[in-house]
């Protein structure tokens, strides 16, 4: 049986986690069957794994902040005849504790370990800190 392994995502030109869930379920037209999907370039070596239970998490303005789960990879062929991977993400967005990353293109693959712990239900509805903040208070082990 496959392990786990999760994708971490710059979700560029982002200022929020809201206006990620904004975008996806009221602007976006990247739809398959009715699904919302992350269109990249290169397929993943490590598919099995990324559907056994991986997510991608979304690093907004600098700090990773919350995490979709990975429902499934699809290929589809552009317009310019290449090859692409539709990343299908379930459209439930979870907040994680906040923490700082610097900025990469493309993807990377993410260790379950080395991913932050979501943030509780109880927490999900807390004030949501500005992500700098956020950040520093996980640095010293506040949040």
């Amino acid at each position: 049986m496959a392990g786990t392994i999760h994708l971490i995502k710059l979700s560029v030109g982002s200022e929020s986690v809201e206006q990620i869930e904004d975008w996806q379920k009221n602007r976006s037209k990247q739809r398959l069957n009715g699904q919302y999907y992350h269109l990249t370039r290169m397929w993943p070596k490590r598919e099995k794994e990324l559907i056994n239970g991986g997510s991608i998490y979304w690093v907004v303005k600098g700090f990773l902040q919350a995490r979709q789960r990975i429902i499934g990879l699809e290929e589809m062929i552009g317009d310019d005849g290449i090859r692409r991977c539709a990343i299908l993400l379930d459209p439930a967005l979870i907040r994680t504790a906040t923490a700082p990353k610097r900025p990469f293109q493309g993807w990377r693959y993410l260790k379950p370990e080395d991913a932050p712990p979501d943030l509780g239900q109880a927490r999900e509805n807390d004030d949501t800190l500005p992500p700098e903040l956020a950040g520093a208070l996980a640095e010293i082990g506040v949040l």
